[in-house]
């Protein structure tokens, strides 16, 4: 049995990305701890039989200060206990986790899960931040990423070495909860985006797309969000941005939910038309389990989970007239057609997005790093 800490930053992320690796890790009798800042999710990573610490991270923040405070909270804590391995998730636990980890002598496991605008961008946040993981990585056991293009990038920049690397199919769709759900035939289709509401998510392009198609099919069509609004992000939409879009009849708002596969479940098609560098966007993975047709980028992380004309369409990254174009496709078939599409996506889910791969190449990767 090892002593094991699963960080994010944030409780909601572990809680809804990770509960099923906690409940594996503690069925394989480990001891887990969670580290995260404190919210609405903390006291439910308890109910999971996790014991919960809170940490300041300032998630979209660059104020040096405040990093070095967050590198010196994990310092303290895994100072404090005989802990064996952490499993990091999301950007800057990735980085000041596995350096105080290492100050610590504890084994340490990353999970790239997408480089957002890291290499997109060349401002100087970028650099520093390019700088910051080419340090930290060094330091960990096992390295983690989500599609080829993201680990080939680590290699090639000497972030990261070939022999700490492994791929992972994301972060996994659990078949169990996210079952084939067809949509009624109403006459309506209805198409879903669920992410935080950034403009790199392509939001824009999507809200573009539904002021044509809505005023060219009427209420034939109908355009849903469901993520984050207003979050601590240069790309994020307002709240006053949304409720305009509300106000003028081209998308419904259907805020945050624990629950999506039921919001899934009354969709035609999924849509993310995003560029910025995903891992493998779990809204996708899991709208594919549920069975339906899905329309995203050509984009790296976006693009592994469609096999273009078959169980979707891909779409030109930043073009809304691409978007539209695919999207058309989608209402110009039949309901049968639709669903038929929909069944080859949750046979590639089935095939290559299992949650039990990623869950099994974490329990391997554990013992691995402590042998």
């Amino acid at each position: 049995m090892a002593n094991i800490i699963i960080s994010a930053n944030t409780s909601w992320y572990l809680y809804n990305f990770r509960k099923n690796t906690i409940n594996a890790l503690i069925t394989s009798g480990h001891a887990v701890t969670a580290i995260a800042p404190k919210d609405d999710y903390s006291e439910k990573l308890e109910s999971l039989g996790a014991e919960f610490i809170h940490i300041d991270i300032d998630q979209g923040g660059t104020n040096p200060i405040n990093d070095f405070k967050t590198f010196m909270g994990f310092n303290k804590v895994f100072s404090k206990s005989n802990y064996d391995v952490v499993l990091n998730f999301t950007p800057k636990n990735n980085i000041y986790s596995t350096l105080a980890a290492k100050t610590n002598n504890i084994k340490v496991i990353n999970n790239i899960a997408g480089l957002g605008i890291l290499f997109i961008n060349e401002s100087l946040t970028s650099k520093i931040a390019r700088t910051l993981y080419k340090y930290s990585q060094r330091y960990a056991d096992k390295i983690f990423f989500q599609n080829e293009e993201d680990k080939e990038l680590f290699i090639q920049h000497k972030l990261a070495t070939v022999e700490k690397t492994d791929r992972l199919p994301g972060s996994g769709a659990d078949l169990t909860r996210f079952s084939f759900s067809p949509s009624e035939d109403d006459g309506v289709i209805r198409f879903l985006l669920i992410a935080r509401m950034l403009y790199d998510k392509g939001i824009s392009h999507y809200i573009e797309a539904a002021r044509y198609l809505k005023d060219k099919h009427g209420d034939k069509v109908e355009f849903n969000l469901l993520g984050f609004l207003a979050v601590n992000n240069p790309s994020a939409v307002t709240e006053k941005e949304m409720q305009s879009w509300v106000n003028e009849g081209i998308v419904n708002y259907l805020g945050v939910s624990d629950s999506v596969e039921q919001e899934i479940a009354k969709i035609d098609c999924m849509v993310l038309p995003s560029f910025y560098r995903e891992g493998v966007p779990k809204s996708l993975l899991e709208a594919g389990a549920m069975g339906k047709p899905i329309v995203t980028t050509d984009n790296v992380g976006c693009r592994e989970t469609v096999d273009d004309g078959k169980n979707g369409f891909l779409c030109m990254p930043r073009s809304t007239e691409s978007l539209v174009d695919k999207l058309e496709l989608i209402i110009n078939m039949t309901h049968d057609e639709r669903i038929h599409m929909g069944r080859l996506s949750r046979e590639k889910i089935e095939k290559e997005f299992d949650e039990s791969i990623v869950l099994t190449k974490y329990l391997n990767a554990i013992d691995e790093v402590l042998r």
